[in-house]
């Protein structure tokens, strides 16, 4: 399968989700999916997809949990 934003070749892998909404925001490792060699272009299969909005629906405990600092690139100019 062809990537259809730079043409590159997809090959399975996995991958970490990433998930944002509002304030609210994880990550879920391991994940199954088919990325793009050349841009990174990730696509997951729909069996894939509902599994994920499982996470979003806090069906689940997390494994571990991260502390992310963050910064405001406008207070720091």
């Amino acid at each position: 399968m062809k990537c259809v934003f730079c043409g590159g070749e997809f090959k399975k892998m996995t991958t970490t989700f990433r998930y944002e909404e509002g304030e609210k925001y994880f990550f879920v490792e391991h994940v199954p999916a088919e990325v793009c060699e050349r841009c990174g272009e990730k696509t997951y299969a729909p069996e894939v997809v509902d599994e994920l909005l499982e996470f979003a629906k806090n069906k689940f405990k997390p494994v571990r949990k991260l502390e992310v600092p963050v910064f405001d690139f406008a207070k720091a100019c």
